[in-house]
């Protein structure tokens, strides 16, 4: 039997929080009526949301809970859904994908969103038993089988997802250390004032944090047993948790002779080529590959439209992180560091652990940082967007949005 009977065959490979949204902005606009919708998902589970994954192995979260669309909306609305199904290759003067269960399956549009892949690091022992990864929800159901007596696990990585999964472990009962090669944790999205603040918070909970760790080696013979560090330091572990970053999936995008870089490169309309698009963390836009959820939704309502007929085009993201890291409040945008022209503005309270760092450049707010109180997050960032100058405003900003309200208001009346 068929799998399409209407006229528009989409296939979309990857089931993951971009083509979720895809799926979704495509339902809202009508268009999924037009096209005869397949999704192909690697994974054997519904998509679901990774930023609560550490929420979940620490056992805050349900499976249901974190899933965004379960197999029945996919139902309702007439999209194929196959689980636990991967695209071998792509012929692409055929329009056709064989699937590693033999199936072959034509398109007329094909979406890329293949996400991303954990790094493992190419160090001696990485491949011991008890060495995981923390990326998808079958990781963290092999982290949670290291059952519930305390153990002691080192993370290695501390950006977000590194954080994330050290604090899972520690809520689930662990003794954690967290390993990270650079002076300060999440140094993509943080200054060292903020991240400093955030380390602080992280050791309240309970977590060891070791910076300017560089790992020489996983020790033991069969079984992760230590790591050994390039000082020649060590520390004992029974399990090791590698969490220092992602890669774009393009192996199959380069396989069939798409054009990769670091990730598969699309144009404003999120095309790879005719008839063939890609999005979120595989894709690469103005040689950026994003690898945030923000700027994937963002790409997904632009694609949605594009495949509706309907003219529109990707600007690219201005980079925010707006998120709770182990339960602190942490936000940053644009120029956050404060490059040459720029003048800065900070407030710091190291008892309560609140750090607040402002940005500007000619009368404009270009960048923030915020850790701890994170309620005036979504404002910062409204005038970090904005075009207009910040006039009498600029000397109450660093107070918050409630110390400005009143000069806003005058300004309005001024213009009015």
């Amino acid at each position: 039997m068929p799998l399409f009977k209407k006229r528009g065959r989409l296939v979309i490979v990857g089931n993951g929080m971009a083509s979720v949204r895809l799926c979704e902005e495509l339902v809202a606009l009508g268009s999924h009526q037009r096209f005869a919708i397949a999704v192909i998902g690697a994974e054997p589970v519904a998509g679901y949301n990774r930023v609560l994954l550490s929420a979940h192995l620490a056992g805050e979260a349900s499976r249901e809970d974190i899933v965004l669309k379960d197999a029945e909306w996919y139902r309702s609305n007439g999209i194929e859904l196959r689980l636990g199904t991967k695209v071998d290759s792509i012929d692409r003067e055929a329009h056709e994908l064989t699937l590693n269960d033999g199936t072959h399956l034509q398109y007329d549009k094909l979406i890329l969103a293949t996400g991303s892949e954990p790094i493992r690091l190419s160090v001696p022992g990485s491949n011991l038993a008890g060495v995981h990864v923390f990326r998808d929800l079958t990781d963290t159901q092999g982290l949670a089988s290291l059952g519930p007596e305390p153990r002691r696990i080192a993370v290695i990585g501390g950006g977000l997802l590194g954080i994330e999964a050290a604090y899972g472990l520690q809520r689930a009962g662990h003794k954690v250390t967290l390993v990270h090669l650079m002076n300060r944790l999440m140094e993509r999205q943080l200054d060292e004032r903020a991240a400093t603040h955030l380390c602080r918070a992280i050791e309240k909970k309970g977590i060891a944090v070791r910076l300017n760790a560089a790992t020489s080696a996983i020790l033991g013979d069969t079984h992760a047993t230590g790591i050994a560090f390039a000082d020649g330091s060590s520390i004992a572990t029974d399990a090791v948790v590698f969490s220092a970053g992602i890669r774009p999936n393009v192996m199959l995008a380069k396989a069939s002779g798409f054009a990769v870089n670091r990730g598969v490169i699309v144009d404003d309309r999120m095309m790879a080529a005719k008839g063939v698009y890609a999005l979120g963390e595989c894709a690469e836009h103005k040689g950026i590959v994003y690898g945030l959820v923000e700027p994937a939704y963002a790409q997904a309502k632009v694609l949605a439209y594009v495949l509706s007929g309907v003219s529109a085009s990707y600007a690219g993201s201005v980079l925010s992180t707006n998120l709770k890291v182990s339960g602190v409040g942490v936000f940053s945008i644009g120029d956050f560091e404060g490059a040459e022209g720029t003048s800065t503005a900070t407030l710091e309270d190291k008892t309560s652990g609140h750090y607040r760092k402002l940005v500007f450049r000619d009368d404009r707010l270009v960048g923030a940082v915020l850790v701890g109180s994170t309620a005036d997050a979504l404002w910062y960032r409204d005038l970090v967007m904005r075009p207009e100058t910040l006039g009498a405003m600029r000397q109450s900003l660093i107070f918050g949005k409630a110390a400005c309200l009143p000069l806003q208001e005058n300004d309005l009346q001024k213009a009015a």
